[in-house]
């Protein structure tokens, strides 16, 4: 009882029992784990503007909304090629002396899992307009628009990055949207966003509760077994060019009745999907979909096939072998 009514006593028992559990559970296993695991050999450190668009991140409370970790289910597949390992983020440290590391998993995913969106939307122009205006590019999406990271301005100067936004997001018809440094710096940090491979030999963790895969559909072309272009295209090219192929005027080009889609000689068509294209009037470049998402010929082709059959377009199909020859010249 003289323990209970002695306040000094209890005071420093406290206190010496809590700096005991902090050690143990907080400050130990923090050690161990920096001590333990190390960035894989072939991760990349953040640059300069890549540091500050995490800050700017972290500054708008993008974590609310977004996740960085792929899940073992399967239902994660469509967020990254392989579940998130521990070392991913053995590289991230302190974001200053006080604030802690900004590791960024979020627990929500109101909008998708950004663990590599680097890979699967690589385009500035896409960015930008997003960041703009959500719903200028993706209709359904409830995205706040983050325009007060745009200027507008009446002429452009020197070294302005413009964004080019259809007309009917426009708030002033005749003025120019220009990206401020912060967004310009924000779009580094989302294009960084890669999942590092995996050093060779090392097996990746295997997903969950995987779902039964389709079987490959026959082409057109010589009833030859191709992927689903529908579903392919949807996940790599509708995000520009839009579910009806009329992209977005002065952004993103069409592909309903583009003669490079109808042609019968592929070569630039292929090209164009592979290592991406940057030069058509009006529009900003082209990012390298196919080279960044490793499509195989036969991927390559059946999105061919769905735009040169969709949307009233009507050109002849073409086969994984025409389009591997080609390749094989770019290559």
């Amino acid at each position: 009882m003289e323990f209970l009514n002695n306040h000094k006593t209890l005071f420093w028992s406290a206190l010496i029992l809590f700096l005991f559990l902090t050690l143990q559970i907080a400050i130990l296993p923090a050690y161990t784990n920096q001590r333990v695991y190390k960035p894989l050999p072939d991760a990349k450190p953040l640059t300069k503007d890549e540091a500050a668009g995490r800050a700017v991140y972290v500054e708008n409370g993008c974590i609310a909304c977004h996740s960085q970790q792929v899940r073992e289910v399967e239902m994660d597949k469509v967020f990254g090629t392989r579940p998130s390992i521990p070392a991913d983020y053995a590289g991230n440290h302190r974001m200053d002396v006080w604030r802690n590391t900004a590791n960024l998993l979020g627990s929500e995913r109101t909008g998708p899992d950004l663990t590599a969106i680097g890979e699967r939307q690589p385009s500035d122009d896409w960015h930008l307009l997003h960041l703009y205006q959500p719903r200028a590019v993706v209709k359904e999406s409830i995205m706040p628009s983050y325009s007060f990271l745009f200027e507008e301005k009446e002429y452009l100067a020197k070294g302005d990055i413009e964004v080019k936004v259809p007309a009917e997001f426009l708030r002033h018809k005749f003025k120019k949207i220009v990206a401020s440094k912060k967004a310009l710096q924000l779009v580094d940090y989302l294009k960084s966003l890669k999942q590092t491979k995996l050093p060779e030999g090392v097996k990746p963790v295997e997903f969950l509760y995987k779902k039964e895969v389709k079987k490959a559909v026959a082409g057109a072309a010589g009833g030859e077994a191709l992927p689903d272009g529908t579903e392919l295209y949807t996940t790599h090219c509708a995000s520009c060019h839009q579910a009806n192929g009329e992209g977005l005027q002065g952004a993103f080009p069409p592909l309903k009745g583009s003669p490079i889609v109808a042609s019968e000689d592929i070569e630039v068509y292929v090209n164009i999907i592979w290592g991406g294209y940057n030069g058509r009037p009006g529009y900003g470049p082209m990012p390298s979909v196919g080279k960044n998402a490793d499509f195989t010929p036969e991927m390559i082709a059946a999105i061919m096939n769905h735009e040169r059959s969709s949307w009233g377009n009507n050109a002849k199909p073409v086969t994984a072998a025409e389009v591997k020859a080609v390749m094989d010249n770019i290559k």
